[in-house]
């Protein structure tokens, strides 16, 4: 009797190369969270800020058997009671043929590693509401969902007037 073989998980930082593969790999996880309206990322922009004069952001990408199933943007922020910079999680995904294999785990334990190689405070991130399978899948990775904060956001117009210069 023959018993299936998981396909082999890796995590390498992103190059260049992977830019076009992180664009639509963001594109499903747009679909995935019904907000494809707001994803405008375009290669030439996520290049600049992966990997142009001032990087703004890192990513990881997960493979199956070399083959892109997920990814995991990054950058630093900074804890002012902590005086520690930390690492920020903006997206994790992971193709959905390619949950439950452990690739998800392996993006989550890297960033983990990454954080602690870089004396980091915290690792952190956001959740949707409604995933309530992230939210079981991070809880289950030690994460503690913080129940009295929210996200504040100012985009688009209301960046725009809140920024506008004052006479």
């Amino acid at each position: 009797m023959n018993t299936p073989t998981r396909p082999h998980a890796t995590v390498r930082f992103a190059t260049r190369e992977d830019v076009p593969v992180i664009v639509s790999l963001i594109r499903e996880l747009a679909v995935y969270e019904h907000l494809e309206h707001l994803a405008t990322a375009t290669p030439e922009r996520l290049e600049v800020e992966l990997f142009g004069a001032k990087p703004t952001c890192e990513c990881l990408i997960g493979e199956q058997d070399g083959r892109p199933q997920g990814f995991a943007l990054f950058f630093h922020n900074f804890s002012t009671f902590l005086c520690r910079k930390g690492l920020y999680l903006e997206d994790l995904f992971v193709r959905p043929s390619a949950r439950g294999t452990g690739l998800g785990k392996l993006l989550l334990q890297r960033l983990a590693q990454i954080a602690v190689e870089r004396e980091c405070g915290r690792f952190e991130w956001s959740v949707l509401d409604w995933n309530v399978d992230a939210q079981a899948f991070y809880q289950r990775m030690g994460a503690t969902l913080l129940p009295d904060w929210r996200i504040c956001r100012v985009t688009g117009e209301a960046l725009q007037a809140l920024g506008a210069p004052t006479t």
